[in-house]
């Protein structure tokens, strides 16, 4: 029997993965912070990667032909060792802490790029590009949300939002079996979270569904805007 805090929970599920499904990454970033306070941490990374790999497998599968390969590649060998550190970093400083910075930080980012407009023009080099990939994947491996670091780099090399939406989505499609085998492995995935996950799918191919038909008539402008707004949103929620 689910109690008032799991159905806010499949409420959640239901509003992040239909901005997931817009964005191609929202989704763990708006319901960590929230979902954390409602069952705990480590119930929430378990049930909200496992979601991540769902909703984001739907996207991937009908946007396949604009996942920018080159760049996903580049991606994924800098997120898996940045993960590495992540998970280290998480198992030996104090959650309250690590999460108010995280928080503080994607404000920063957010407000920055809905400020200035341009900024995605300028060239940045390729070491510091490097550097932002190596940062989400601590993130990721940290909160299961290193999205805002990702959306970084990803606005400055994928300029179309299908090509930005399904090469993200194969992002965590594939980075999340980093965090989800340990997890299965360690007893992770206990009774309670395995009920939500089930049940959990309901809402998130509901909000999938739904957000797949909305962003084919939404500009690319306003794309980007919804992006910003989702990550400042997103780091609030985790400093509150």
């Amino acid at each position: 029997m689910f109690g008032i805090k799991d159905l806010i929970v499949f409420l959640i599920l239901f509003g992040a993965n239909l901005l997931q499904a817009i964005t191609g990454f929202a989704g763990t970033l708006i319901s960590m912070p929230p979902t954390i306070k409602l069952i705990g941490a480590d119930e929430a990374k378990a049930l909200l990667n496992s979601i991540a790999q769902i909703s984001s497998l739907m996207i991937v599968c009908t946007g396949f032909k604009h996942i920018n390969w080159k760049e996903f590649g580049k991606i994924f060998v800098c997120m898996i060792i940045g993960m590495t550190a992540g998970v280290w970093i998480y198992s030996h400083f104090p959650l309250k802490q690590l999460l108010v910075a995280y928080g503080m930080m994607i404000v920063v980012i957010a407000l920055k790029k809905l400020i200035s407009k341009n900024e995605n023009k300028k060239e940045l080099p390729q070491w510091f590009m490097i550097c932002i990939l190596l940062a989400a994947g601590m993130i990721h491996g940290m909160f299961v949300s290193g999205g805002a670091l990702l959306v970084v780099y990803a606005t400055l090399v994928l300029k179309d939002k299908e090509e930005f939406r399904a090469t993200v989505a194969l992002i965590w499609v594939t980075t999340g079996f980093y965090i989800t085998i340990p997890q299965a492995l360690t007893g992770g995935f206990n009774s309670h979270v395995l009920s939500l996950l089930i049940v959990g799918v309901i809402p998130v191919f509901a909000g999938t569904f739904i957000g797949t038909k909305m962003v084919k008539k939404i500009s690319q402008d306003l794309f980007m805007n919804i992006t910003y707004i989702l990550l400042l949103l997103s780091g609030i929620m985790a400093i509150v």
